[in-house]
């Protein structure tokens, strides 16, 4: 993907998947690239429309929980583009689960019943649901892996205050609560999650991308408990089945290790995984929009200026 520059801009940053572009006025523009990470790790080759994929799911999302809490969203320009307000980000990131999978699956397999000061009770298969769903935080790293961390380190660190705390855990719970309703109307379980959240002033606005398959998953209601009685793996949409391939050809993330081969077969299935879960949970067929970069460009100049 071509870098842009914009007029008058002020810094420019390139993440795992996204690059950010900064504006005066607190204005930056986030580009959804077709980049997948795993492990905190770049993959090395890009999977077609994850970018319009995750962009137009998280539109949706922000624009249907903006009741809740005040979002970062001013514009969607361009499939994969967004416009928004820059806020002072909290390095951390708020990890919502409703259910013992993933991350905290394997860490309650290894006999472990506490993660990030939350107490998972005993007695639970793997994807059971908590009786409440529990907050488990991560620091938000620049370089590396991002870690576990109470809530009670947060404020010990200052990483935010208890007053502040207070309100990201009210609207961490809210939010997910509306994405658990928006997903069990298109047959959908909402896992777990995450949200990241930020300030202006003294007001703090959800960031960033939510409820789409780089920062969630999915499992399909129906079948669910029966899956469940049977023992047998839930039938989930997220980027969890990357991770678990990654693992299974001897890839997590750690010093040494190589990255597996990358087939063109796999990048198609990665893709199709992404359409589909855009389609269950947007309820409409996915429309590839592949702009040039010059209509990219264009539609952002307009966009800007209409703000």
């Amino acid at each position: 993907m071509q870098t842009f520059h914009f007029p008058n801009q002020l810094n420019f940053y390139k993440g795992k998947v996204r690059d950010v572009y900064y504006l005066p006025n607190n204005i930056l523009i986030m580009v959804a690239s077709n980049r997948i990470s795993a492990f905190d790790v770049i993959l090395p080759k890009p999977i077609p429309h994850k970018g319009q994929v995750l962009n137009q799911i998280a539109t949706y999302m922000l624009n249907a929980t903006k009741s809740i809490c005040p979002n970062w969203l001013l514009s969607t320009p361009a499939p994969n583009v967004s416009i928004g307000k820059k806020c002072e980000p909290f390095k951390i990131e708020m990890v919502i689960r409703g259910n013992v999978t993933g991350h905290a699956w394997r860490t309650y397999a290894s006999g472990s019943r506490v993660l990030c000061g939350e107490v998972m009770p005993d007695g639970l298969k793997e994807n059971d649901y908590f009786p409440t769903p529990i907050i488990t935080p991560s620091t938000k790293a620049s370089k590396g892996h991002d870690e576990d961390i109470s809530k009670t380190e947060i404020i010990k660190q200052g990483l935010a205050t208890e007053d502040e705390w207070n309100i990201l855990e009210k609207y961490t719970r809210q939010l997910f609560e509306k994405g658990k309703q928006i997903a069990a109307q298109q047959g959908l379980i909402l896992v777990d999650t995450k949200y990241e959240f930020g300030k202006i002033g003294k007001e703090i606005y959800l960031m960033d991308e939510i409820h789409t398959p780089d920062s969630s998953r999915y499992f399909y209601a129906d079948g669910f408990e029966q899956r469940q009685i049977k023992g047998e793996k839930q039938k989930q949409l997220s980027k969890e089945f990357v991770r678990e391939w990654l693992i299974a050809n001897n890839f997590m993330g750690k010093e040494g290790q190589t990255i597996p081969t990358m087939s063109d077969e796999w990048i198609d299935t990665i893709s199709k995984k992404y359409i589909e879960l855009y389609e269950k949970i947007i309820g409409q067929k996915f429309v590839p929009k592949a702009l040039s970069n010059e209509e990219t460009y264009t539609n952002i100049i307009n966009a800007l200026k209409s703000l």
